[in-house]
């Protein structure tokens, strides 16, 4: 099972906890509303009585008396004056939403930055759980493959799937992006029309970009797809490792490259028009989102 049949499955299970998410906020519209409280005064004050009843005002001799400062504090120098008194500081207060303007500008990632974020997406829960799930599926549907029927079939393509992850994780995450200097996150088009932001899911495939914000050839997906096609055939079982067999995966490969993309940049906007009270589906639904475009 190649990464494309990772993305299908991905793809599946995601639409999988939409449904969901959809039926759940169907079902909460056709509840009945809860009824109105009742206008009615169980307890009818006495004439003069206010309702509720005041509070009785407290002694004078409970109350204490507090004197405040009649001058403000000013600011002062603290690097030259000693005071008694800690003084107030000068310095500008910090901007609340520099953080966020700051996150639009460009941060380059370093080759360590390349691997960590490599290790991190082969040991992402979603990541594991969705090799798992496609794995369980294609073993229950086919028990006469080269991995076997039952619990071991399942750990054997398993293990392959988490390895051919690996290794694409290796090369198209760290490997050839720091040698390119390529960028390996997508990057979203919120504000662009639908046309724009199809069309970029599309050409993404070849054409993204580099640590230096400029547009670049994907070297890390066409060549990465090459590397990871040629390493695969040395240890997944029973596989045609014929030139036109590799050439049939490689293209399959690419053509369904654009799901991840197409799943980063839409799933978001769908989410915030679904009535998604779920925490555990929001929850996947925003780790999908940060997984493959942060």
């Amino acid at each position: 099972m190649g990464s494309h049949q990772r993305r299908v499955g991905r793809a599946v299970l995601l639409l999988l906890l939409i449904g969901c998410a959809c039926l759940q906020s169907l079902a909460q519209q056709w509840l009945p509303d809860a009824p109105e409280p009742s206008t009615e005064l169980v307890f009818s004050p006495e004439p003069g009585q206010s309702f509720p009843p005041a509070a009785p005002a407290p002694p004078m001799s409970s109350i204490s008396v507090r004197s405040f400062p009649s001058v403000q504090p000013v600011c002062v120098d603290v690097q030259s004056k000693v005071s008694a008194t800690p003084p107030m500081s000068c310095s500008p207060a910090r901007d609340p939403f520099q953080q966020m303007i700051n996150n639009a500008e460009l941060h380059p990632l370093t080759p360590k930055q390349k691997a960590i974020l490599a290790g991190k997406d082969v040991i992402d829960p979603f990541n594991l759980l969705t090799i798992a799930g496609v794995s369980a599926i294609s073993v229950a549907s086919d028990s006469h493959s080269a991995y076997g029927p039952g619990f071991e079939g399942w750990a054997k393509l398993s293990g392959v799937s988490i390895t051919q992850d690996m290794t694409n994780e290796f090369f198209g995450t760290f490997l050839i992006p720091s040698i390119a200097h390529q960028d390996p996150h997508y990057h979203r088009l919120p504000n662009a029309s639908y046309k724009r932001r199809i069309a970029h899911c599309i050409y993404q495939v070849v054409w993204t970009q580099g640590d230096n914000g400029k547009g670049m050839f994907n070297y890390a997906n066409v060549v990465g797809g090459a590397v990871e096609e040629a390493i695969s055939d040395a240890y997944v079982p029973y596989r045609n490792t014929g030139w036109s067999a590799a050439t049939a995966r490689y293209g399959t490969a690419l053509a369904t490259d654009p799901i991840n993309n197409f799943i980063t940049e839409f799933v978001p906007d769908l989410a915030r028009h679904i009535n998604v009270h779920a925490v555990l589906v929001q929850r996947l639904i925003n780790r999908v989102a940060i997984e493959e475009g942060q």
